[in-house]
């Protein structure tokens, strides 16, 4: 399938590891210009690096940035200000009891998962408008439907992408601009390997079969009985990047293997 993607210029945020570093790949695959973004240089080179090893002909370019910052993230803008397709992926997460999520915390939450999505998107949505064209992709998770109460925090962020992304949405009526979001459920991501490897030598068992008990107790109503993969979410990022995805918009759309248990 031809994603007539070779003239496009994508923006990444958080695009060295997981779920960010595959949406890259997949789109530079694509013939894509892809704007690799981490928090150092050295990572992002790195990044660079593995994507070039598998498409040597892959079109990059690189920058770090610091999302906590308002400057660093506007700074992003600035170097850069063509972007056709803005995916908004970088995002923090961290299990903690409700009553101990300081002020401090559930600030730096929004700083970092929803206004640097608001401030990309600020930035960007009038050249898309202008040129009748562009792509916002919020990469939010199941966790904003179904708030997870180990980190409610987290699920509150992801919401508010959810929300985030219908209302800009809603400024691009009679445009060829979109904005949509995409839900992960549980993805086998860099973090998530390290804790399953870690849990298998724990228990002295192999990594399938904590990864089975995972999905027995912990997410019984997964259809997919297990992890995606990083790739499995990139598909649907690549292709809603597309000119090919032009009815879908304003949408969220789940790529939980059916762990939340609802038809809508």
């Amino acid at each position: 399938m031809d994603t007539q993607l070779k003239d496009k210029t994508a923006l990444v945020t958080g695009s060295t590891a997981g779920i960010g570093l595959a949406i890259a790949t997949g789109l530079a695959a694509e013939g894509a210009q892809v704007i690799i973004n981490g928090r150092t240089k050295a990572r992002v080179e790195e990044a660079i690096s593995i994507i070039q090893k598998k498409f040597p002909k892959a079109n990059l370019l690189g920058v770090e940035a610091d999302f906590s910052s308002k400057e660093e993230v506007n700074k992003i803008a600035s170097k850069f200000p063509n972007v056709d397709i803005l995916v908004n992926n970088v995002g923090i997460f961290e299990p903690k009891d409700f009553v101990d999520i300081p002020d401090e915390d559930w600030i730096r939450f929004f700083e970092v998962n929803v206004l640097s999505g608001v401030r990309l998107s600020r930035a960007y949505l009038p050249s898309m408008l202008k040129k009748n064209w562009g792509r916002i992709l919020f990469i939010s998770s199941e966790s904003g439907i179904q708030i997870p109460n180990e980190m409610i925090h987290y699920g509150v962020t992801k919401s508010a992408q959810i929300s985030l992304g219908r209302g800009i949405a809603e400024l691009t009526k009679g445009t060829n601009v979109t904005v949509n979001s995409i839900l992960p459920g549980p993805t086998r991501s860099e973090g998530v390997e390290g804790f399953l490897e870690d849990l298998a030598k724990q228990q002295n068992v192999s990594t399938s079969t904590v990864e089975k008990e995972f999905f027995k107790n912990a997410r019984p109503t997964s259809l997919l009985q297990r992890f995606a993969t990083v790739e499995e979410v990139a598909n649907l990022a690549v292709y809603l990047s597309s000119p090919l995805s032009s009815a879908t918009n304003g949408a969220a759309l789940r790529v939980d293997g059916g762990v939340v248990k609802s038809a809508f």
